[in-house]
């Protein structure tokens, strides 16, 4: 077989993509030109690497088998290219995290500051919902990853680098957002608005209501923080969301964090990655700037 490495990234960004056109877009040429490059790359192989049903791409089991390999390959020679910079000295080179969608809020100034010590290094920051980001930490996507609640059944190199505390919020005019303590059976009544099944937070206020023994009536199951903040400033009920959605604020958007007793609920931020990856040198930098960044702060 003759493919070139630029056909096995295309394969790839087709992989990830999930579409001819984005794929195109990710590897900076046409889309006639890649759908000619993948064309080459099926006849060469001589079996179908992929296969349009409706308007989506499936990758067929040797399609898939050659992306994987495409990633091993491009994993390996960045992995030397930034062997051969950190050598010289160079401090450039790429470097991938995948984050779940709460991280945005303090993600971003820790990559910004990552990238004024080494403005040459590419720095590529995936925010996705939980399940997203274990799809990318299973198949080995990206360098590192940040999410609050593991997956216990993967070995991952797991560093504990920051609390993740989970707490309610009303309406800051509800009465409720001015009472000085509340307990949990004063909520029984209350309708609940919740980050929906499999995210962390969720996870956390699920384990903490099953040790309660407590039943919330859920109105709302929603995918983001800020829904949840604009549905209970609207007076739909009342949220649980980690407290780093209020941006380190008791009170933001017409909403306030109420003194519920148990909460806030003690959680934690994690930096992991599968436990046998070899961190290259780029990302071994980013972790401990990371880590000291946050220690400073």
């Amino acid at each position: 077989m003759n493919i070139t490495f630029r056909q096995l990234r295309l394969l790839q960004a087709l992989a990830e993509k999930g579409s001819v056109s984005a794929a195109a877009k990710a590897m900076h040429v046409t889309q006639p030109t890649a759908s000619m490059q993948l064309k080459e790359i099926t006849l060469s192989v001589g079996l179908p690497l992929y296969e349009v049903i409706g308007k989506k791409i499936y990758l067929t089991d040797i399609g898939k088998e050659l992306a994987s390999t495409a990633q091993s390959i491009s994993r390996t020679w960045e992995s030397f290219e930034q062997l051969v910079d950190a050598t010289k000295g160079v401090k450039k080179g790429r470097l991938r995290v995948a984050v779940v969608s709460t991280a945005k809020y303090f993600m971003p100034k820790l990559i910004g500051s990552f990238c004024k010590r080494f403005p040459e290094i590419e720095v590529s920051l995936e925010i996705l919902n939980r399940d997203g980001v274990l799809e990318r930490l299973r198949s080995n996507q990206d360098d590192l990853y940040i999410m609050s609640m593991p997956p216990p059944e993967i070995e991952l190199s797991d560093i504990i680098f920051m609390p993740n505390p989970i707490g309610v919020i009303t309406a800051t005019s509800d009465r409720l957002s001015k009472k000085e303590l509340i307990s949990l059976n004063d909520l029984k009544n209350h309708r609940f608005i919740l980050r929906e099944p499999g995210s962390g937070t969720r996870m956390a206020a699920d384990q903490f209501f099953a040790k309660k023994k407590f039943k919330p009536n859920i109105r709302l199951e929603l995918g983001s923080n800020e829904g949840i903040k604009e549905a209970v400033a609207g007076g739909l009920g009342i949220g649980i969301i980690s407290l780093h959605a209020l941006h380190g604020h008791l009170k933001e958007q017409g909403v306030s964090v109420v003194n519920v007793e148990g909460f806030p609920v003690k959680s934690a931020w994690h930096l992991v990655h599968l436990s046998a990856k070899q961190l290259s040198p780029v990302a071994q930098a980013f972790k401990q700037h990371m880590l000291h960044e946050i220690k400073v702060k």
